[in-house]
């Protein structure tokens, strides 16, 4: 009897979050961002991870509070424990650019993350993680490759204007100009400038 109240205790909570997660996305839409962040704030606060999501990007962009990095990662951090892909992103974006502690950690844990993030098929970490092994310290362009393409296939024409690069260069793959003009016609007609440039030049 007290594990089937226990259980019932969590699915009302998690009913409540998920209620309050809504309304706060309906306010946000209507223009209440104060609303919507109390709405989000409240689920968050219940553990719920779509609304610690929420929460993050109220504080990233200042709406319906007062902006503030730090707030934003503590909430981004506490979705992503929960494997919100989305979150696992922003997260990592957050520790490469203003995290806490050690440099060698916060990146090793922001490249865990933007992994997860990228095979749950998130396209930003898709395009990000393949720039990033493009261009590290010590490339690593084959798995750099494998990325940009994953986000190319996801319609991101900046990845597709990458892969044409790597296609013309050579980089993590055979050089293949045929192949490199494809690309860049691709990523031109999804209205990419350096693409077109590209043609031109």
């Amino acid at each position: 009897l007290e594990e089937a109240a226990f259980q019932l205790q969590q699915i009302f909570r998690i009913d409540i979050s998920i209620a309050l997660n809504i309304l706060g996305i309906e306010s946000m839409r209507a223009g209440h961002c104060r609303v919507a962040f109390t709405c989000f704030k409240l689920a968050a606060d219940r553990g719920y991870s779509k609304a610690q999501f929420n929460v993050g990007l109220c504080y990233e962009h200042g709406r319906g509070t007062e902006k503030d990095l730090e707030k934003a990662g503590f909430y981004y951090c506490q979705a992503a424990s929960s494997r919100h892909p989305m979150a696992q992103y922003r997260y990592a974006r957050y520790l490469l650019q203003h995290g806490p502690g050690r440099p060698w950690d916060r990146h090793h844990k922001a490249v865990a993350l933007l992994e997860q993030a990228a095979e749950a098929g998130i396209t930003e970490a898709q395009a990000y993680l393949g720039v990033f092994y493009m261009r590290g310290l010590r490339p690593q362009e084959k798995r750099g490759l494998k990325y940009l393409l994953q986000a190319a296939n996801s319609g991101d024409a900046q990845s597709r204007f990458h892969v044409g690069v790597c296609y013309e260069q050579g980089l993590g793959v055979q050089q293949d100009l045929a192949e490199a003009l494809r690309h860049y016609r691709q990523s031109a007609a999804a209205g990419n400038r350096q693409a077109r440039d590209r043609l031109r030049a």
